[in-house]
C-alpha cells in the first residue's frame, strides 16, 4: 500500500518545471516529502477528533471514519509482555517510554483488563477514592514526560512480574528517501537505496500537491505555491461531492 518516491518525485518535478518555474534538487525533494508526509500523518489525528463529532455515513467505502482509521491502520503496533519488559523497563513506579518507536499510546491492558488513561491529577484522585480505587479487574494509569504509570492498587504501581500486560501504539512513518546515483553529472533514481513513503496510497495526489506547494516556498516562487494551492483546492472539493 506504499506510495512510490519516484512517481511522487517525478510529478513534482513535471509540475515545478511546467513554464520553467523552478526546478527541486533531490536533497531539497527529500527534505520537504519527510515534511509533507508527517503533515499528513498527523493531520489524520486531528480530522479522526472532527468526525467523532459528527455521525457517519452509510456508504461502505467513504464513511470519512473509517477511511481515517484505515489509513492509521497501517502504523499501528501491538506487543506483548516480552516486549514490554526490555522496551519500558520500571524505574521507581513508571515505565519508560521508547518515544522513539511510540508516537502515540492506544490501549493498554493489564491481562484482559484493559487501563484506563488518565491525566495525572485524576489519576491521583482515582487511586484515594474509594468508588474509583483502582483494581486488578479496573486498572488505572497516567502518561507523562517521565513515562507511563499504572495503578491496580491505591498503593500499587508497579504491575506484578506474573501478570502479563500489552500495549497498542502508532509508530511514526519512516523517514523516505529519493536515492540516486551521479552519472555524467546527472541524478539516476537507485531504487536500492530509495524509501518509499508509508502513507496509504490514495494519499498520493495529496502527496505531490503539498510538497509542490512547500517547494514553492522554498524557492520563493509565488507561481509553484499557486500551483499547489489550485490542485490541491481542486481535490478538496472533488471529495466533497
Amino acid at each position: 500500500m506504499a506510495v512510490s518516491i519516484d512517481t511522487v518525485y517525478q510529478r513534482v518535478l513535471t509540475l515545478a518545471n511546467k513554464e520553467q518555474r523552478g526546478y527541486i534538487t533531490p536533497q531539497e525533494f527529500n527534505l520537504l516529502a519527510n515534511q509533507a508526509q508527517m503533515e499528513i500523518f498527523e493531520q489524520y489525528f486531528y480530522d479522526i477528533k472532527q468526525f467523532n463529532r459528527t455521525p457517519g455515513n452509510m456508504e461502505e467505502y467513504s464513511d470519512p471514519l473509517k477511511v481515517l482509521h484505515e489509513k492509521i491502520s497501517e502504523f499501528e503496533i501491538e506487543r506483548e509482555n516480552a516486549w514490554m519488559l526490555t522496551n519500558m523497563p520500571v524505574t521507581g513506579n513508571t515505565m519508560l517510554i521508547p518515544w522513539d518507536q511510540i508516537y502515540k499510546i492506544g490501549t493498554v491492558r493489564v491481562g484482559r483488563f484493559q487501563v484506563e488513561i488518565l491525566n495525572s491529577k485524576d489519576f491521583d484522585s482515582a487511586r484515594f477514592s474509594p468508588p474509583t480505587s483502582p483494581t486488578l479487574q479496573r486498572p488505572i494509569g497516567s502518561t507523562t514526560t517521565a513515562g507511563l504509570t499504572v495503578a491496580i492498587g491505591s498503593e500499587e504501581f508497579a504491575v506484578p512480574a506474573n501478570v502479563d500486560m500489552s500495549i497498542r501504539y502508532i509508530i511514526r512513518p519512516v523517514d523516505v528517501n529519493w536515492g540516486y546515483v551521479v552519472i555524467n553529472d546527472k541524478a539516476l533514481y537507485n531504487d536500492n537505496i530509495s524509501i518509499d513513503f508509508e502513507l496509504h496510497s490514495s494519499e498520493e495526489t495529496e502527496l505531490v500537491y503539498k510538497i509542490l506547494k512547500l517547494a514553492g516556498v522554498n524557492l520563493k516562487s509565488q507561481e509553484i505555491v499557486q500551483v499547489g494551492q489550485t490542485l490541491e483546492q481542486s481535490q478538496i472539493q472533488q471529495e466533497k461531492q
